[in-house]
């Protein structure tokens, strides 16, 4: 998971001290730079989320991997070094949270007051592929921006596509040259991986490559090696309609599953396909933006089902970011270009912009806890794209759902005024922890305390003070939760609840209307989910939403129900 840059924070803060990758340092608090850019691509002034903030950087990872004795090591440091935010682009799958290396860092680091953001992973979009979803760890999605990188694929036929790139060589002129896909019986030419192609069959032209397996980069490279002098990226179903440009080494376009669909159709039936490819540069105000990206990991949660992640997405496609000048921008041996800046994606991406609003947050209300800061952030965020529609999802181009972008994409100025807060102590986690059925022993192993006892326990862990809920009906028709939140706002606040849900549950929120009096005044309230007797025969899952709102504030908890495991 990698690097960035920072399009949102603006506002100057006081010190705040994160944990970060020695790359990811521009993120988080660099300094404004004029003419920043990849190579001329995404060119303008680049600048830190928290510009005043110090950074430590602890390096836990090696080209052979990352290590959970070297994580842990890094996470202890940090805390001792007195770190407000931890932010750490980096995970495995999911396991027990007591076998969770970074579960159980984060849970210490929680315990000191530090703010804890991680990638939820670039697995997706398959189900259930979530990393880093311990309740009290911030897990973070991907989206795009409204920035892109145009390129153009020109077929012997007459028809023109739109793609991606950041090739940024002299080109291939503007004449057309023979096309090429080696889809067959070997069925790694079609995928372009090293060895594949045969030079006199791909010498001289473009080549289309089936994307997935290998990396997008190391395709390029593969056909410039056999000869060819061009490349056609085209999706296919895993990757749907989502695209990430590249620093390829040779003329290259990347394009969706339904381009390359009809490009390969192209291809096996002319006799003689040809193509030319040609670059836009950087365009901006792109739309719709912001999309769930593709490789984005999704829920439902499998650790614990009643826990609804991720929480938030952020910017974490076609990202600028500081990059060393001691390797090229594809990251390929035989790259030997130097720049300054890269354009990368990934939940690598989207993870520091999070870290760095916690840290603007942090700054601001320094008295607030973890939990809610995450909260402020997860009730403030948007689940509309910039056409006023609802956040789609690249991997088919369809609606997004919260398994995908949790509770939206971050709105940084709406977080630091939420209106409400729920908070979380660490007694609280360990209640939760105790209503998972673990050991003793397992307890003591996450919260490294020898006189824990689980006296106390959730009769449910959803019923852990999470600003979302997850709803796992199972064998059951009814589930009640309760939720407090903590006015955050002004004195004499007074906020009405409205609900959604699909057409098989019906829910009720009682009391439907919050009186404060005063700001840090909490108040309790618990909805009751009740599901039509026959939900379970016509329904797998679905989404709705619980939202608190006066003429100042709306607060919206995203709510996911499901009657069986997957």
């Amino acid at each position: 998971m990698s690097q960035l840059e920072i399009r949102m924070g603006t506002e100057r803060t006081p010190p705040v001290r994160l944990l970060v990758h020695m790359w990811l340092m521009r993120v988080y608090s660099g300094s404004h730079v004029a003419n920043a850019s990849l190579l001329g691509y995404a060119r303008g002034i680049a600048r830190g989320m928290a510009p005043q903030a110090r950074v430590a950087a602890y390096k836990t990872c090696w080209p052979t991997g990352c290590f959970g004795s070297d994580i842990l090591a890094g996470m202890d440091r940090a805390i001792m070094d007195g770190v407000d935010v931890l932010s750490l682009s980096l995970g495995g799958g999911s396991a027990p949270y007591y076998r969770d290396t970074i579960a159980i860092g984060a849970f210490a680091a929680m315990e000191k007051g530090v703010f804890v953001s991680c990638s939820a992973g670039n697995s997706g979009p398959n189900k259930a592929s979530l990393a880093n979803v311990a309740p009290w760890i911030m897990t973070v999605g991907a989206g795009t921006l409204d920035r892109d990188f145009p390129a153009y694929v020109q077929l012997g036929n007459g028809k023109r596509f739109t793609g991606v790139s950041l090739y940024s060589g002299q080109g291939m002129g503007n004449k057309a040259v023979a096309l090429v896909y080696n889809k067959g019986s070997n069925t790694s030419s079609n995928m372009c991986l090293p060895g594949s192609l045969e030079p006199a069959v791909v010498r001289g032209k473009v080549v289309v490559c089936d994307r997935g397996i290998n990396a997008r980069v190391e395709k390029g490279g593969v056909v410039r090696d056999a000869g060819g002098i061009g490349m056609i990226l085209a999706n296919t179903a895993a990757s749907g309609e989502e695209l990430v440009a590249d620093s390829h080494l040779l003329p290259a376009v990347a394009v969706g599953r339904k381009t390359g669909d009809l490009i390969r159709q192209y291809v096996r039936s002319d006799s003689n396909p040809t193509a030319v490819l040609s670059f836009g540069g950087t365009i901006l105000n792109v739309r719709p933006s912001p999309v769930v990206a593709a490789f984005s990991s999704r829920g439902p949660n499998l650790v614990t089902p009643q826990i609804l992640k991720p929480d938030v997405i952020g910017p974490g496609v076609n990202i600028l970011a500081a990059w060393s000048e001691s390797i090229g921008p594809t990251g390929l041996e035989n790259d030997k270009r130097k720049t300054q800046f890269n354009i990368m994606s990934g939940t690598s991406m989207s993870c520091p912009h999070i870290s760095g609003l916690a840290a603007l947050l942090k700054a601001a209300h320094p008295q607030w806890s973890p939990s809610a800061i995450k909260s402020a952030l997860m009730t403030t965020a948007y689940t509309q794209d910039n056409t006023n529609s609802s956040l789609r999802d690249a991997a088919g181009g369809g609606f997004s759902n919260p398994w995908a972008h949790g509770a939206g994409h971050v709105d940084p100025h709406k977080a630091l005024s939420p209106g409400l807060l729920y908070d979380i102590s660490t007694n609280d986690y360990v209640a939760f922890l105790c209503s998972l059925d673990y050991g003793i022993d397992h307890v003591q192993a996450i919260v490294k305390r020898s006189n824990i006892t689980c006296s106390r326990k959730f009769a449910d862990p959803g019923q852990l003070n999470y600003p979302s809920f997850s709803v796992v009906f199972g064998s059951k028709r009814v589930v009640r939760y309760t939720r407090i939140v903590t006015n955050v706002g002004a004195a004499g606040s007074v906020y009405d609840v409205a609900t959604t849900a699909p057409p098989v549950v019906k829910v009720t929120v009682k009391p439907s209307k919050l009186v404060f009096t005063k700001v840090g005044e909490r108040k309790r309230y618990t909805v009751t989910f009740v599901a039509s007797r026959d939900a379970a025969q016509t329904t797998r899952f679905g989404f709705g939403s619980i939202v608190w709102s006066n003429d100042q504030h709306q607060v919206r908890s995203p709510v996911s129900f499901a009657w069986t495991r997957l």
